[in-house]
């Protein structure tokens, strides 16, 4: 069993929930009037035009409508509602990679999304209900874009910059987009890169017609093509727009943004997120899951392309009126000190980024924590995937300085926000595990009738109660969104939300994530999830990081099959046996691998996300189809065949 570490005495005294009896006591309440919790919650949460009438309508489930007759605008939530009280303090610190810095106040951001919301209206015609494309890189100009949306009632999707023009297209297409707001370029390991050639390519490509307004922010002054009467400079109109602008007053159940996934198979999926509840759940986790205080500095490092940046630099910072840090370029330049130096000079003090940026730095840079003051951190957060113990435990030690609880938290982008995580002043913490759900968030491990699954056997992990800042809808195909998340579990003969996600119950009740069920291993009739044996391998010491999928087996029906990157001189066959024994000493024989392919590298996102299905291609046999020019290095995937066919020529 993991070592418990239990809350830090003096800090939990400054937390919003000091105690596991005062998250028993919310849990409580939140069970027994359900609508009354969140009643009170949105009450006092959000700063209303006009008052709802009624919480939550389950008459069209699974499309549930939360706070009915609600009148709001988010910006003014997330500015507006603050100049009484905080308009000279700092609402973004914004470091570029070659060291420059914007700090914006929450006065200049009013004025700066004013400025960009009547741009959108007065020269381009957005409205209501139009939806705006965003492919930019992490700049302060992709937030004031985000919130001048909001603020005239049009619904954003971010594109991830890093993201081919094909991808861009399909989304163009799919939310019927009337405009595009991107940027020259922007810096990356020092480097200039371009993004606006491939906006030029997603438009000239067959359905993307109808989009032919592109809106141009000059960061890296790069050389690019202007179309005319279509392309835009911003830097050139800006300066002509009024900074006031009054918010467009908005039903709860209007929509705020579509943030786009992409399957192995068939076309993004447009997640669909409505204002109140998305609002109100986004300020709620940052004040009681990472504790924010007023005087504090957030710092979250994904990218505003994913649901993470949404929710955790622009929306819930500012919806508290907390100050948030936006970071241009990668974690190793100029060197692997880069992250704690900002640490030590931005004073931060909640920390929150992903396993594989860990993993990372602890792997290539261990020492580096060390030579800086990491001393104003009294939080760490994890996203995006279970962290290991071994990164766990360097990331507890060597930033946290053995005082930081690690919030571990699971979400989704279906979600809108954190559902499973620890309180900081409250919870007991497993390394590992993220503990348990949120106060009203009814999250349980279930067969697919509903029923709760004993400890230490896996189930699927299903929400049995909607929640405020759930998914409304898939853009334009309601019958893909039942399908997708209403379709494969019941409670009491009721569709329930599924999550994608196995898990299970330790024996203290403890919710242990073990990966997505279609990331299972059958092995012989024993399911085993990728996650779980890729933690017991990268507890082998010549294994620097690794990525586990299942091959097909004409005996077994499926296999394990490991990708290690390895220590210089290390050999494939000798790493194989030792391999093994770890394996069969940690999860047992069932687990062994029969094959072992020693890469150089994994093939990631530019966020550090391990593409898995393109590893399982490549065991499989299968042609990859998939776009690989979002990887970071995709040559990658060419370098891994290689050696893939070589192996098994031998």
């Amino acid at each position: 069993m993991s070592k418990v570490f239990e809350p830090n005495r003096e800090y939990a005294k400054q937390a919003r929930i000091k105690n596991m009896c005062e998250y028993k006591e919310l849990r409580l309440q939140s069970e027994e009037d359900y609508i009354g919790f969140w009643d009170k919650l949105a009450k006092e949460k959000v700063e209303w035009f006009e008052p709802y009438h009624t919480v939550l309508d389950e008459s069209g489930a699974p499309f549930y409508k939360w706070f009915v007759g609600g009148k709001l605008n988010v910006t003014h939530q997330c500015i507006g509602r603050h100049l009484k009280t905080r308009k000279n303090k700092a609402a973004l610190i914004w470091e570029g990679e070659d060291g420059s810095r914007r700090i914006i106040t929450y006065l200049l951001l009013y004025y700066r999304v004013n400025r960009m919301a009547n741009l959108l209206k007065n020269k381009f015609g957005i409205k209501k209900g139009d939806r705006v494309i965003l492919y930019m890189p992490m700049i302060p100009e992709a937030m004031f874009a985000m919130l001048a949306c909001a603020k005239i009632g049009a619904i954003h999707s971010v594109v991830f910059g890093g993201f081919s023009a094909e991808a861009l297209r399909d989304r163009i297409i799919d939310s019927e987009a009337k405009l595009v707001i991107t940027a020259d370029g922007a810096f990356r390991r020092g480097t200039p890169y371009l993004l606006k050639p491939m906006v030029d390519k997603a438009l000239e490509q067959e359905g993307c017609e109808f989009c032919n307004q592109v809106l141009v922010v000059r960061r890296n002054f790069e050389h690019i093509d202007i179309v005319e009467g279509r392309d835009f400079i911003y830097n050139d109109l800006i300066v002509h727009e009024s900074q006031h602008c009054e918010p467009e007053v908005m039903d709860s159940e209007d929509p705020l943004f579509l943030l786009y996934t992409s399957g192995s198979t068939g076309k993004p999926k447009g997640v669909q997120h409505n204002s109140a509840g998305y609002i109100m759940w986004a300020q709620y986790t940052m004040e009681h899951v990472f504790n924010v205080t007023e005087n504090d500095t957030f710092w979250c490092t994904a990218d505003v392309g994913w649901i993470t940046g949404h929710s955790y630099i622009v929306y819930g910072p500012l919806a508290m009126g907390a100050t948030t840090v936006m970071y241009e370029g990668v974690p190793q330049y100029p060197n692997m000190g880069r992250w704690w130096n900002m640490i030590e000079e931005l004073r931060v003090n909640q920390f929150y980024t992903a396993p594989t940026a860990i993993r990372l730095l602890h792997k290539t840079g261990a020492d580096e924590p060390s030579k800086y003051d990491l001393s104003s951190l009294k939080v760490l957060g994890t996203v995006g995937e279970p962290i290991d113990p071994d990164a766990w435990h360097w990331y507890h030690q060597e930033i946290g300085g053995g005082r930081c609880p690690i919030i571990d938290t699971w979400w989704q982008t279906e979600t809108g926000g954190h559902m499973i995580a620890p309180l900081p002043g409250a919870t007991p913490i497993k390394p590992g595990s993220a503990t348990f759900p949120l106060p009203g968030i009814m999250a349980e491990i279930t067969d697919e009738e509903g029923n709760i699954m004993p400890a230490g056997e896996k189930g699927l992990l299903c929400i049995v109660k909607p929640w405020p800042s759930m998914i409304r809808n898939i853009w334009g195909d309601p019958d893909r969104f039942v399908s997708s998340y209403f379709s494969q579990c019941k409670k009491d003969g009721k569709p329930v939300y599924f999550s994608g996600d196995g898990a299970m119950y330790d024996d203290d009740g403890y919710i242990i994530i073990t990966g997505r069920t279609d990331d299972v291993i059958n092995v012989s009739g024993h399911r085993m999830g990728t996650a779980e044996i890729e933690a017991a391998v990268v507890h082998h010491e010549q294994i620097a990081e690794a990525a586990v999928v299942g091959c097909p087996d004409p005996i077994k029906g499926e296999t394990v099959f490991v990708y290690a990157v390895v220590n210089d001189g290390v050999k494939s066959d000798e790493l194989k046996v030792s391999l093994n024994k770890l394996l069969v000493k940690e999860i047992g024989p069932i687990a062994k691998a029969d094959h072992v392919l020693i890469v150089p590298g994994l093939p990631k996102t530019r966020s550090g996300k391990v593409m898995r299905r393109l590893l399982r291609n490549i065991a499989k046999k299968e042609p990859i189809t998939q776009d690989i020019s979002t990887l970071e290095e995709p040559e990658i995937i060419d370098t891994i065949q290689e050696l893939y066919n070589k192996q098994m020529k031998s």
